[in-house]
């Protein structure tokens, strides 16, 4: 039974650090493109930060580039998105995804999502 399930959201001031994690079951996430989207309220599901199916391709959304990180332990089976000097834009639901083949960062390119975690970024 595939399963990605996401934790280490919350509230953080301004200017903070977020780390996410979404660990997966039911398949090898070394094998698979990996991504984390999100979503603000009245907004379409974006793109934040992808590792593709090629392995080595990394993309990251212009608005975040510099400040998150996307990674992956595959002896942990577990992705993380690290995300530094946090802006209320950044406010949103995060959602983790995988896919065995895209080299795209676009959502509808993922077969599989955990259930997202709320990030909120306020003083």
């Amino acid at each position: 039974q595939v399963q990605l399930v996401e934790s280490g959201g919350g509230l953080v001031q301004p200017g903070g650090s977020l780390r996410l994690s979404c660990a997966v079951s039911g398949f090898a996430l070394e094998y698979y493109a990996i991504g984390w989207f999100r979503q603000a309220p009245g907004e379409e599901r974006e793109g934040v930060a992808c590792i593709f199916s090629d392995g080595g391709t990394t993309y990251y959304a212009d608005s975040v580039k510099g400040r998150f990180t996307i990674s992956r332990d595959n002896a942990k089976n577990t992705m993380y998105l690290q995300m530094n000097s946090l802006e209320p834009e950044d406010t949103a639901v995060y959602y983790c995804a995988a896919d065995r083949v895209t080299t795209t960062c676009l959502n509808w390119a993922y077969d599989y999502w955990g259930q997202g975690t709320q990030v909120t970024v306020s003083s």
